[in-house]
Parts: structure tokens; sequence; C-alpha cells
């Protein structure tokens, strides 16, 4: 057997970060959908999130185990915070600057997170799920808008396994 047949899978960061945010996600307290964000620079994690009410404030699969939390006007959670928002917030809050940077999310931005996303200057984004399906609307608003104004967006492919 050779040398490369016995040499382990090396992971690349976009595998790292994109399976962090999906762990991350597992730490939500909604009901409804578990996304985790994870905000990159020069290759180093600089900024971690995931979706849910303000920290201090509620646990939706806690208080509202059945149904999640209170609906707003549009049918969405009238609590949370989306994940790539707590990673943007968090970094903001301890002054971490992330003009350039790189957001790995699990679930596709919406239109609100792909203008705070755009105007933060994060320059690339990868995601693993459409919002658009998982919210049952004919296109990704969030993703056509970064595009539109110079974001690098792209699909995560999961690795094939050999």
């Amino acid at each position: 057997m050779s040398d490369l047949a016995t040499k382990k899978h090396r992971p690349s960061f976009d595998e790292i970060y994109m399976d962090l945010a999906q762990s991350l996600g597992l730490r939500s307290h909604c009901v409804k959908a578990k996304v985790g964000a994870v905000l990159t620079k020069d290759s180093r994690v600089i900024s971690l999130g995931y979706n849910g009410p303000p920290a201090g404030t509620h646990n939706c699969d806690m208080e509202w185990p059945e149904h999640g939390c209170p609906r707003d006007s549009k049918g969405s959670c009238s609590l949370a915070l989306h994940a790539e928002q707590n990673a943007i917030l968090y970094a903001a809050k301890n002054n971490v600057p992330i003009e350039g940077s790189t957001l790995y999310v699990t679930l596709s931005p919406c239109i609100s997170c792909a203008r705070i996303i755009y105007t933060t200057g994060i320059k690339r984004v990868i995601y693993l799920d459409s919002y658009a399906q998982f919210k049952g609307l004919p296109s990704d608003e969030g993703v056509d808008f970064l595009r539109k104004f110079g974001v690098k967006v792209e699909r995560y492919e999961t690795p094939v396994s050999a």
C-alpha cells in the first residue's frame, strides 16, 4: 500500500469551519431550526454564533417546547437573533474587526442578514442549506443581494468520502 493510501484525510478549512458551524447550531434552543455560524479571518476563527433569543432572556425549547416562541407579523420568531447576527454582534461588542472576513453558516442568509453582512464588509459567505427552501420562498433573496453587490457566496458541498 502506498504512503498516500495510508494517510488520513486532511480536512480543508472549509470542512473544519462548516463542521464547527453545524456543531454550534446544536446549541440553539430554537424548536424550528438550529443554525450555526463561524466568522473567520486569515484562516482563524474570530467569532461564533447560533440562532436564538438574546443571551439571558428566553430558552424557547423550555418555555414553548411545542411550538417555539411567539411569531411576529410575518410568521417568524419574534425573539430570535439569527446565527450570523449573533456572530457579527459578538465580534462588534468585543471590537474584533471583521472587514474582509469569511462567514460560514448552516442556512443561507435571509435578506436582513445579507444587508448586515454586506455593510460590515464580510467578503465571502459559505452556506450549507437554502433559507428559501427552508421557508418555502421562490429564491434566496439574501444570496442574490450579496452576489449583486460583490460578496462571494458559495453553497458548501460536502466532501465525498474516499
